[in-house]
Parts: structure tokens; sequence; C-alpha cells
């Protein structure tokens, strides 16, 4: 496919796009190891939103692959997966970081965060946003062990890997790269990195 659009998000800031149903991007990791925090609200309205719950809940599983659907939190189908050339770990558990999660982990003033991202991105589109939405935490690995408990551990994804995903619904998709730098999210050196993202025609 042709590329129509093309985006380039810092590390640690955000963009969006306005997809019709059918229409595909990608999401390319630049440098390796950069988490990317995905929320899609159907439009015109944004009541209805990608649910990782509600997907684990119709996938019966807690990573998606190839050839899966995300639903919403109507159960309806709003994005699939095309391809995907990393290794295919991926979160669905973890919420988007926020002022008071690097507060918690020592840091003094205000940091930039992903649930900012969000909210900021969603107001530029016209919306007001009361809540977060847990995101699809795109390239995170969280390792779980025999008791359950959960680790960050840092991504598996190298330079150039990327991921397509496809409008099952129209949908605002926001994408934020995740700023970050106090736990391994962002691979061992804590750094957050860009990524491109690609509108395919």
């Amino acid at each position: 496919m042709d590329v129509s659009e093309e985006i380039l998000i810092q590390g640690g800031a955000a963009d969006g796009l306005l997809l019709a149903e059918g229409d595909q991007f990608r999401i390319t990791n630049l440098e390796g190891s950069q988490v990317v925090d995905l929320w899609a609200f159907v439009q015109p309205d944004i009541a209805e939103y990608l649910s990782t719950e509600h997907t684990r809940s119709c996938l019966q599983k807690l990573v998606p692959g190839v050839g899966d659907t995300l639903y919403t939190n109507q159960r309806r189908p709003v994005l699939t997966m095309v391809e995907d050339t990393s290794p295919g770990v991926h979160d669905m558990l973890l919420s988007a970081c926020d002022e008071r999660r690097y507060e918690l982990l020592g840091h003094d003033g205000y940091h930039k965060n992903c649930a900012d991202n969000l909210r900021h991105i969603t107001g530029e589109n016209g919306h007001t946003l009361e809540d977060v939405p847990s995101p699809f935490n795109i390239f995170e690995r969280v390792d779980l062990d025999e008791k359950g408990a959960l680790s960050i551990q840092p991504p598996l994804a190298k330079a150039g890997d990327f991921i397509t995903l496809r409008a099952d619904l129209p949908i605002l998709v926001v994408l934020s790269a995740c700023p970050m730098d106090m736990a391994l999210t962002n691979g061992p050196d804590m750094q957050p990195k860009p990524v491109l993202v690609q509108r395919l025609a």
C-alpha cells in the first residue's frame, strides 16, 4: 500500500488521526524500545471507545495478534491488527501514565504523561474527556509470573519494527509516544524516542 500521510511523533509527545472505516495506518518503532499508548474513539462522539477490558473478554486472551480484532465498550469491532513485524509483545493490562504516577515514582514537579497527551489531542479535536480509558500499549512488555505478579521489562521491538491496524469504524485514533523515563518501559536507557505514524492508501 502507498503512504498518503506521515506523522513523526517525538518521544514524549502525541498526535491523532481521524480515520474512516477501512482506513489503515502503521506505527513504526524508529529506534526500537519505544512504547506507544493507543486510544480509539468512535466518531462523531467519544462515548464509545476502544476498551481493553472488553477486548480481553471478547478475545479471551491478554495480547492480540495479527488477524485479531479489538473491541469497543459496546463490544463492537473497532480496530483489526493487519501486520506486526515486532515479536508481538504488547500490553492490555496497564493504565496510561499520569502525573500522579510520576509523583509516586519520586518525581518532583510536573512531568509529561500519556493521560495529559490524550486530553490535549482530544481537546484539539473538539472533545472534552472526563475519564482516561486504559490504552492499548503497543510494544510494551509486561511480564506475568506464576504468582500473578507483573513487572515492566524493556520492550523487545527493534528499530524498524512496525504494526499496521485497520479501522473498522469511523474513529479518532490518539497515539502517545510514552514519556516514561523512570522505569524500563522504553528500554534500558529509559529515554523516550520518536515513532513514525503513516496513513496508508
